[in-house]
């Protein structure tokens, strides 16, 4: 039992500098990536470029020590994803997370009309952000209000879509390939596509695989963070980061 005038011990914070590549399992937020380091390291200061959906998968940037200055530009560069969607069903999170809000007959729905819907969307479009997102509003992240089923209206922003490819197609299911400007949602770009094809559509999976010229190839899974120490931090950071 402590003593209540006891001292109680302060844990020194380690002062790592550097760039680290995750691979975000699903289930996992971002927030939940960066508190795992923050304890089990104690790492001073540490941010990341991107949050990534709790659903989604992939490439997350995080940032140590003297490298959180250069968030901003690193958050800048063009993202790629691989993923998933679903012809046919929408819900309110626009992914098949959330509860369905509609259902609509896709068979109308030719390989060659949904081809030419993709490239429809190529170049500067404008998307709104969804309800479930982390804007904010008057300091409040969206998605709290989204959670107490508030609804606001939020401004159409614009964004890039650079390419917009199939990989596989099994109607009503689409494997695809994006890569976009940032704070593009791929899931509102799912969405945005069925509500264009007249059917609705929501995302089923995402992986994000690249990130400005951070490659998913070179990410550290977080099994490999949680049995790794400090002197194995700083080398993977080493590996990655040049003042």
């Amino acid at each position: 039992m402590i003593e209540p005038n006891a001292v109680r011990p302060v844990r020194v914070k380690n002062d790592v500098d550097g760039i680290l590549l995750v691979d975000k399992p699903s289930d996992w937020t971002s927030f939940d990536v960066l508190n795992m380091m923050k304890h089990r390291f104690s790492v001073r200061k540490i941010g990341h470029c991107g949050t990534l959906d709790p659903m989604a998968t992939g490439l997350l940037v995080v940032l140590l020590g003297k490298a959180t200055k250069l968030q901003d530009s690193l958050m800048g560069g063009e993202k790629e994803y691989l993923g998933s969607l679903r012809l046919g069903m929408e819900t309110d999170t626009e992914d098949s997370t959330g509860n369905v809000t509609a259902t609509a007959d896709w068979s109308g729905v030719t390989l060659e009309r949904a081809q030419e819907t993709a490239r429809s969307f190529l170049g500067e479009i404008e998307q709104v952000p969804p309800m479930m997102s982390a804007i904010k509003l008057h300091g409040k992240p969206l998605y709290k209000l989204a959670r107490k089923g508030v609804t606001v209206e939020r401004k159409a922003r614009p964004v890039t879509i650079c390419a917009f490819d199939f990989t596989e197609v099994s109607l009503p299911d689409i494997s695809f390939r994006v890569q976009c400007s940032k704070g593009t949602y791929i899931r509102t770009l799912c969405a945005d596509f069925g509500r264009r094809l007249g059917c609705g559509a929501c995302m089923t999976a995402l992986r994000r695989t690249r990130s400005g010229e951070f490659s998913l190839a070179d990410a550290l899974s977080v099994e490999t963070l949680q049995n790794s120490d400090l002197e194995d931090l700083r080398e993977f950071c080493r590996k990655m980061w040049s003042e």
